[in-house]
């Protein structure tokens, strides 16, 4: 690409650098009339566009057939189950193994493996993979047979084994068949199980509706926004929405559902035309390309011979319950041609693709744009403005092979995909996912994990995809937002986190939030991403937690008051003036709230507005502020080191009496709210975990939480989080007190996802149970 880029005409980049979006059809043709002229980017769209990249292959599914085969000889089960899932992404749908359908024989020898690894649901499921492209296949109704049994489904057993029976053609194979048919039939007394084979995790999701009546307003600072044309109590849910378009981030292509964007299970379903996709399920595959198992079955002459007793079996299990998406766009449809544009290409610029696809369906089907997106164009930098001309391009002339389009297609789009990636500059949102994480095992005298219980849980989000939402875009930002937006499978929730007055907007967070990062940073943050400099409350008042989040400590004995540097007392200066100077816009409740602990630790700000970097906020003493930063560096990199440690599960001989002084340095330079302190709290906690030592363990946590509710508030998410590795703590103790940290966490969880708390975090399940253990 920067090949390309040094091609272009400095007048040619001039004229694009300093367009606006009505320029874009000119400047777009413009670029687009010059780089078609370049054979290096014919080579190049070559390169991208070539089959055979991400096409199936026969010869590479039959050698992984093959090495999964010796495996599974071997009793090496997990190696035989990663050789016939590589088999399978890459096995095409007609390719034939010994008379059978090749991939309905992959996934056969998956299921298999998946018997003999105890893994009954995954192995039902791939068997009934296999019957929808072979419905006649008598090995997969057999081993079906055998996993329904296992998972002590006798009725399905029997009737999935009677199945094979008819469809087995040797006499031999027909015996062995019935004999386990009798040992299953003497079971058949037992009351059936109900399995539900298709692997659909958010189809049994408490099921809400938003009870709120929305409308659009427009302020002069912030443009459109959301608002309530009634009082909202918290935790109400407000809003909930399916995607405009989506897309699965690069990192996570191999762990994650390309669809639904929950992790992959053991039994993955690889695209049926290409190698690029995973899927959790047939159902997730077929509303992201159209195509279902059932489109390759064999073509059968009918099934007579198929006993009315068992037709009704017969035709649920090889029909199945699967139909697409009623949306009626498959995402991927156009990207399945087995180029590998849309794996090498960003993810930004393929999500634009997405959406012009869409957006060109649904002018053909209704004659109008489904959504109305704002960008901010002028904004963007002259070099991005530069590169995303390149990038739509590139696009356009990939998306030609799929459409088979005339040059009009590209002089019509080109400008509209450079449009499509400025909103999504400003308006996608990340998908992400709560993952729980379990501490290390505490380590033995050598340094080795043990299997002990006395393990920590903590969670962290993981951004997985980001999407474009039509609706959710029009709620605005605020580093201190009233509202919290949260993911179920592809679909956006968001929920009121306080009581919400009518008429007041309602505001969520892009990024960082006051008391994650201070206001310096959430600033760049936003400039940088969304192009726009926030001025909400938290970014243009005076708060606690942007004084003391980085603030060093006054020299002076017991005084309270914050010392800054240069940066950050810059931008609180600004604070300060825009609080004096235009009282009638500010938060006179949230002033007063905030006034005696600001007055504590920065009342002489407040007094006169002309403190100097290194000088205490609060009683003016002149500190070292260089010294204090060395100090207070030399001692955090002591901390990290032991976070370092605690990753690679290996404590060195000493570290944690090491992190301990310098946490006592740490304290005697910073601020006693810093957030450094609260971090390197918890890894000393984490640390002291390791070792099972847990009574220090939980000092450090709670020491830790109580700073974090300062900068906070004590009912925030990240306050719910931090009380689950303390909560994990108390019950590996048996500490009585569990049992309320544990209540607390699930209001604060209730107030952020209501009734969604238990399907987004299943983990609270456990810590209840275990809870209830200790007060037998």
């Amino acid at each position: 690409m920067e090949k390309l880029k040094s091609t272009i005409p400095a007048t040619l980049k001039r004229k694009i650098s300093e367009s606006k979006a009505d320029d874009l059809i000119s400047t777009s043709s413009s670029l687009d009339e010059f780089l078609n002229s370049l054979p290096l980017f014919h080579q190049l769209i070559d390169d991208l566009t070539k089959r055979g990249l991400c096409c199936k292959n026969e010869v590479a599914a039959m050698e992984s057939k093959r090495k999964g085969n010796e495996c599974f000889l071997k009793g090496e089960y997990s190696d035989a189950l990663g050789f016939y899932s590589q088999a399978l992404r890459v096995a095409p749908m007609d390719s034939v193994d010994k008379e059978n359908n090749l991939v309905a024989v992959l996934y056969v020898n998956r299921a298999s493996t998946f018997h003999k690894m105890g893994l009954h649901l995954e192995c039902l499921r791939d068997c009934t993979r296999a019957l929808a492209v072979n419905p006649r296949y008598a090995k997969a109704w057999y081993r079906r047979g055998n996993a329904s049994t296992s998972l002590e489904n006798y009725k399905d057993g029997v009737l999935d084994l009677k199945m094979a029976a008819l469809m087995e053609h040797s006499t031999s194979g027909k015996r062995q068949i019935e004999r386990e048919l009798n040992i299953v039939l003497t079971k058949h007394k037992v009351e059936n199980s109900l399995v539900d084979w298709h692997n659909d995790k958010w189809g049994c999701i408490h099921e809400e509706m938003p009870q709120v009546k929305l409308q659009c307003v427009s302020a002069p600072k912030t443009g459109r926004g959301m608002t309530s044309l009634d009082d909202i109590p918290e935790a109400t849910l407000i809003h909930r929405e399916e995607p405009y378009a989506a897309i699965m981030l690069k990192n996570f292509r191999a762990t994650h559902c390309h669809f639904c964007f929950n992790e992959l299970p053991p039994d993955t379903v690889p695209c049926l035309l290409c190698t690029i996709p995973l899927y959790c399920s047939e159902n997730c595959g077929l509303q992201a390309s159209g195509l279902g198992l059932r489109k390759f079955a064999r073509n059968e002459t009918g099934f007579d011979d198929v006993p009315g007793d068992l037709l009704e079996h017969f035709l649920a299990v090889t029909s199945g319950n699967l139909s697409a998406s009623s949306l009626g766009f498959h995402e991927h449809r156009h990207e399945c041609q087995g180029a590998h544009w849309p794996s090498v290409l960003p993810t930004d610029i393929v999500l634009a693709g997405r959406m012009l696809m869409k957006s060109m369906q649904s002018i053909e089907k209704s004659g109008e744009e489904s959504h109305q997106l704002c960008y901010h164009y002028e904004r963007l930098p002259p070099e991005e403005k530069l590169q995303i001309h390149i990038y739509s391009i590139v696009m356009i002339n990939c998306l030609q092979f799929f459409k088979s389009s005339s040059p009009q297609f590209k002089r019509e789009n080109v400008s509209k995909v450079v449009i499509h990636i400025s909103q999504i500059k400003v308006n996608s949102m990340a998908i992400v996912r709560i993952k729980s994480i379990d501490m290390p095992q505490p380590l033995n005298q050598s340094g080795v994990p043990t299997s002990s219980s006395g393990l920590t849980s903590t969670f962290e989000q993981v951004r997985v995809g980001e999407a474009i939402y039509s609706s959710g875009s029009f709620f605005n930002h605020s580093c201190l937002p009233n509202i919290h937006a949260y993911f179920l499978s592809r679909k956006l929730f968001i929920r009121a986190t306080e009581n919400i007055a009518r008429g007041t907007p309602l505001e969520l967070s892009y990024g960082p939030q006051v008391g994650q990062r201070d206001c310096v940073h959430r600033q760049h943050f936003l400039e940088d991403k969304y192009s726009f400099r926030c001025m909400c409350h938290g970014c243009s008042e005076m708060n606690l937690p942007d004084l003391v989040l980085n603030a060093f400590v006054c020299s002076k004995p017991n005084c309270s008051g914050v010392v800054l540097d240069s940066s950050v007392l810059e931008y609180e200066r600004g604070k300060c003036h825009y609080t004096h100077g235009n009282r009638e816009t500010c938060s006179e409740a949230k002033l007063e709230q905030n006034s005696d602990d600001i007055n504590k630790v920065a009342g002489l700000m407040l007094q006169q507005n002309c403190c100097l970097p290194g000088q205490c906020l609060s009683c003016g003493t002149s500190c070292d502020l260089r010294s204090l930063r060395a100090t207070a560096d030399d001692a955090e990199r002591n901390i990290r080191s032991l976070q370092e440690e605690i990753g690679a599960e290996k404590l060195h001989a000493g570290s944690i009496s090491t992190a301990l002084k310098s946490l006592k340095v740490l304290q005697s330079a910073l601020h006693a709210v810093n957030k450094k302190i609260a971090e390197a709290e918890d890894i000393v906690s984490q640390a002291f975990c390791l070792i099972e030592e847990l009574r220090p363990a939980l000092r450090h946590s709670i020491a830790s939480v109580k700073i974090l509710e300062k900068l906070y508030g004590t009912n925030h998410i990240v306050i719910g989080n931090e009380l689950v590795k303390l909560a994990s703590l108390q019950l590996s103790l048996g500490d009585f007190a569990a049992s309320d940290t544990i209540n607390r966490l699930t209001g604060i969880y209730f107030k952020y996802y209501g009734r969604h708390a238990d399907d987004v975090f299943p983990h609270l399940k456990r810590l209840t149970k275990e809870a209830s253990k200790i007060h037998r």
